[in-house]
């Protein structure tokens, strides 16, 4: 898989060489299923489940997968979701978690708890409209029913990823985060469009549970190195 840098210059992406050391390698991480992921629940940033069996299974293949990623600390969202699999993880490195609200999953206000076809069909119309927009304006698309945003919820988390970087400078961090968010990060930093990282509930799902991204940044620029279960459409 190709990789690149990308920097933002008054919103556009523009693409440059891999990053010189030093920088921060980030794992970045979807979190292991729930039951609702496997019923096409919406969780949002406020439905807070548990992994199922099969969840807690993925993150232990994972663990053994990341065995000997030389992880310096570790980081999820405060969603416990998230945190059971960083947790999981970060046994194998006998590291403690560190939870952020700013990394939660986008928050999909009074859709939260309900189902995929419901919010499809209730929002036909406004979905029908934001596939006709340009990546970029999509980003900046309001929909209603307190539904996030979505380059506010990205902005959270690239400030995140930004404030670790520098943080965490020459060394490697773990990063458990959301579906959504990690999907439309890689968006916005120009990794794929949306077309690339289609999501069809029962039919394409862009990040599998425990899909991750490698991502170096020096606290400015992400460059992504190398990804694990993104499907990538060409």
């Amino acid at each position: 898989m190709p990789v690149f840098m990308v920097t933002f210059i008054k919103g556009l992406k523009i693409m440059h060489q891999p990053i010189l050391p030093p920088y921060c390698s980030i794992y970045l991480v979807r979190h292991g299923e729930t039951d609702n992921n496997r019923n096409d629940i919406i969780q949002g940033a406020k439905v807070d489940m548990i992994l199922n069996k099969t969840g807690e299974q993925q993150a232990k293949e994972a663990a053994k997968r990341l065995k000997t990623v030389p992880f310096a600390t570790a980081f999820s969202s405060d969603l416990v979701r998230a945190k059971q699999t960083a947790e999981i993880i970060s046994l194998e490195h006998n590291l403690a978690v560190t939870t952020a609200k700013a990394i939660r999953e986008r928050g999909f206000g009074d859709y939260e708890g309900r189902s995929v076809n419901q919010f499809r069909e209730d929002l036909k119309d406004l979905l029908a409209e934001f596939e006709t927009l340009s990546d970029e304006a999509k980003f900046n698309f309001d929909f209603p029913y307190g539904i996030e945003n979505l380059n506010q919820a990205v902005t959270r988390l690239i400030t995140f990823l930004r404030e670790i970087s520098v943080a965490y400078l020459g060394k490697t961090v773990l990063v458990v985060s959301h579906g959504a968010l990690i999907r439309h990060f890689l968006i916005r930093i120009g990794f794929a469009t949306f077309q690339q990282l289609q999501w069809v509930p029962g039919i394409s799902l862009p990040i599998a549970n425990l899909g991750h991204a490698v991502i170096d940044s020096d606290g400015i620029d992400f460059f992504v190195k190398d990804t694990y279960g993104i499907n990538k459409q060409a």
